[in-house]
């Protein structure tokens, strides 16, 4: 049973679009346990409905489509128990499965920074926007969790390894990056957004790609592609100490900086991030990488790692978190099949 709907998110019918709008810009549109439901009644009322033809998503503001979940309410209600972890990710996962699939076209404006949550409302969509101002990142890591809502299905099919160098570094793309990594489509430019949505929305408006693509300009060079060789060859260890290693072979300013960014990480987070994300390039559905990355994050926030991760980060922001383990070498060797391993009966995520 999800909360009361609220103004946290603003859905509406505008000509032949469903407008979905995050309205929460103070917080960087955070998802809410309140608006994955308003939006889940929504995309489902609008499947059947033959007067919506397509969807529409944006944020509210200039700064960002959705910075991530509500991570704060989760950090809040850990002394009660993973109850409403639980059913936040499971209601959320849910809903990044039904967009994955969802029949009509979907058009995720990713203007400004979308991290975590909003990559999951937007990056699994047919038509997906960035502009000038696009700061796309999976940051999960540095707060002691791996990247979900189908994240890991996402890094798995970015170019070679570079899926596995974002989902461990937590680095942001640029519009171009997003493109090249497969999170994001096509670039157009901020000051055109009202523009192409004036006339997505027009019954007369004529198919979604050919407005897209009246409005879009090529995308600069992807410093991603770019480094691509580096960063295939340096990540192709088995594990992520490896990775630090090769990382270290390499005399560029990113790669240092990779390095210095993976020491302040979880070892636990990145340990279950790189064996996710492998595991996800053998899976045959966004579903499937679903089900594994809800039962890490269950045992993540059940562990207290990513409790710990929010609260250095965001609630004392001391930026001293106890990862446990301290560090890569110290952890148990079962870890990553402890993780991974289906949770008990009747708890594991499903689609039904």
């Amino acid at each position: 049973m999800h909360p009361a709907a609220s103004d946290e998110v603003l859905i509406r019918r505008e000509g032949r679009a469903g407008r979905i709008t995050l309205n929460r810009p103070k917080a960087l549109n955070a998802l809410t346990y309140a608006i994955v439901g308003q939006i889940w009644a929504a995309l489902t009322a609008w499947k059947d409905d033959p007067a919506v033809e397509l969807v529409v998503l944006d944020g509210a503001g200039e700064r960002g489509l959705c910075a991530g979940g509500d991570v704060r309410s989760l950090y809040e209600s850990r002394t009660q128990g993973s109850g409403l972890a639980r059913a936040f990710w499971r209601d959320e996962y849910r809903l990044n499965a039904l967009i994955g699939r969802y029949p009509k076209p979907y058009v995720a404006l990713q203007d400004g920074i979308v991290m975590g949550g909003g990559i999951g409302l937007s990056s699994h969509t047919r038509y997906r926007i960035v502009t000038e101002r696009s700061q796309l990142a999976m940051p999960e890591t540095g707060i002691g969790l791996i990247p979900d809502v189908g994240g890991t299905w996402l890094l798995a099919n970015a170019p070679g390894e570079m899926g596995l160098f974002l989902g461990l570094t937590g680095e942001a793309m640029r519009a171009s990056d997003a493109i090249y990594a497969r999170f994001s489509d096509a670039l157009v430019p901020s000051a055109q957004l009202p523009a192409l949505v004036d006339r997505l929305v027009d019954p007369g408006g004529g198919p979604v790609g050919e407005a897209i693509r009246g409005v879009a300009e090529a995308p600069p060079e992807s410093e991603l592609a770019r480094r691509r060789g580096a960063v295939d060859a340096a990540l192709a260890g088995g594990n992520v100490e490896s990775i630090h290693m090769g990382l270290g072979g390499i005399a560029e300013e990113w790669a240092a900086k990779a390095r210095t960014a993976l020491l302040q990480k979880s070892p636990k987070a990145l340990k279950l991030t790189h064996a996710a994300i492998r595991q996800a390039r053998r899976l045959p559905s966004l579903e499937e990488a679903l089900k594994v990355e809800y039962r890490i994050t269950v045992r993540l926030f059940e562990d207290g790692e990513f409790p710990e991760g929010v609260r250095a980060l965001l609630i004392d922001k001391d930026r001293q978190p106890k990862w446990s383990p301290p560090s890569l070498g110290e952890a148990a060797p079962d870890l990553v099949a402890q993780y991974l391993a289906p949770l008990p009966p009747g708890e594991d995520l499903t689609f039904a």
